[in-house]
């Protein structure tokens, strides 16, 4: 049954990919220029640690199947539609299986939603249409591949001896150079047919996008007791797209992308016993369907594996002459509202005041699990887990507490209710008695 199933998807993709650069594909191209590929390989003494492929995709991160209400009632809104906000994904890797922190490209520089947030799972870059530039790609060449490269070769212990493979869209500089990376374009028309990161990669990354975005409105739904569908997907922004980017890359499997590498190098992929990118696809498409019925409302409860699959697919397609308009026109919108509200803008960021509240709050956490599990065992593996997580914040705390000379007693301790017939204690306040987070 499973086999039939794969069968029937690898048919659809065949399908729907009949368009653009599919149809014309060179297959003569693509089946000539694996042994070419493997020459050059052998002369210059590549590993395939060293050998690395990108591409990039449009994805529409704010988009779910037509048949929900929330997509719906946003179409017959006025003004440009959140459902065709798109980003450009730039995703690289190699044919060990080494999956690079991705590129993305947003329609804006600094969004409020990651107002004051640093270390992106992203390498930020932006531009009106949100789409590849040569002069982007560049970017990303020499501030995202070039030290992720460097960084990985390093602590394996290998020479930094770099072969990048692109193909020859629109988007790519023809003049990337830097010391120790030969740069070899693929032949024209065979990026469908050979190129490792177009073998399912992106389409097997696209069902995990989606599939994740759902569980999340389900985990929203079972925590949250004033949950609404609109309210949480007016929520859902570009700063939960990105977790769920992360999330989502995270689930690809180190034999799934070196199985990708099979029709352009067979020779560097191993045994292969784990999913395929087709299999990880279905699966994604299966626990997205299930996900949609637990919704159980919203039009979410009838919605289909060929629906889940148009989705994935709709990724793909282009945004017309009157969407780009509207994309580019809600910039100014966007960066007009958010010059607006500089003025009440808060502290944002962390503070010691917030870092000491996080660790109660874990503290308190701990006790709830400690108290209401019966199983000890595994009250324990959680709550030595919470500590483990904790304890960066924790040298955060003592670092900054460093910083600050004189701090109230209050300042973390939480207020104590009296009595109206209570005289407070007269209190000491020579020595700073400020309440450290337990170690």
């Amino acid at each position: 049954m499973q086999n039939s199933k794969i069968k029937n998807l690898k048919t659809k993709k065949k399908s729907v990919s009949l368009h653009g650069e599919a149809a014309s594909a060179d297959t003569e191209a693509a089946q000539k220029y694996p042994e070419t590929f493997r020459h050059m390989i052998e002369e210059k003494g590549y590993k395939p640690e060293q050998v690395f492929n990108m591409d990039e995709t449009g994805l529409f991160w704010k988009k779910m199947p037509s048949r929900t209400y929330i997509m719906k009632d946003e179409a017959k809104a006025p003004g440009f539609k959140a459902q065709k906000d798109r980003v450009t994904l730039i995703m690289c890797g190699n044919a060990a299986g080494y999956m690079m922190k991705p590129g993305l490209i947003h329609k804006s520089a600094n969004p409020r939603a990651l107002k004051n947030k640093n270390l992106l799972p992203v390498y930020w870059m932006h531009n009106a249409k949100a789409w590849i530039t040569k002069v982007l790609g560049s970017n990303w060449f020499h501030q995202c591949f070039i030290p992720q490269a460097k960084e990985y070769l390093h602590n394996l212990g290998m020479d930094f001896k770099v072969l990048h493979i692109m193909d020859n869209a629109g988007g790519h500089p023809l003049d990337l150079y830097y010391e120790g990376v030969q740069i070899e374009f693929l032949p024209a028309n065979t990026t469908s047919l050979i190129q490792p990161m177009d073998q399912g990669v992106i389409l097997a990354f696209k069902a995990l996008y989606t599939r994740n975005a759902l569980q999340r409105l389900v985990d929203a739904m079972d925590t949250d007791e004033n949950f609404t569908l609109e309210g949480y997907w007016r929520n859902f922004t570009i700063a939960t797209c990105l977790s769920v980017i992360q999330t989502a890359l995270k689930e690809m499997k180190k034999e799934t992308l070196n199985a990708c590498w099979k029709k352009l190098w067979p020779e560097c992929v191993h045994d292969y016993k784990g999913l395929s990118p087709e299999e990880i696809q279905h699966e994604a498409v299966d626990k997205a369907v299930t996900l949609a019925k637990i919704l159980g409302g919203g039009g979410f409860e009838d919605i289909t594996q060929d629906e889940v699959n148009n989705l994935i697919d709709t990724h793909s397609e282009p945004l017309t002459d009157q969407d780009l308009l509207e994309l580019t026109e809600s910039v100014s919108e966007e960066e007009k509202e958010e010059t607006d509200r500089e003025e009440e803008e808060q502290e944002q960021g962390l503070t010691l005041e917030r870092l000491s509240q996080i660790m109660r709050t874990a503290k308190e956490l701990q006790g709830m699990i400690e108290a209401w599990d019966p199983h000890m065992v595994r009250a324990l593996k959680v709550n030595n887990g919470i500590d483990a997580a904790i304890q960066t914040y924790k040298t955060v705390f003592t670092t900054m507490k460093k910083q600050r000379q004189q701090l109230p007693i209050t300042m973390f301790l939480k207020p104590i209710k009296q009595s109206q017939h209570e005289t407070p204690p007269e209190d000491d306040l020579s020595e700073d008695t400020t309440e450290t987070p337990e170690e």
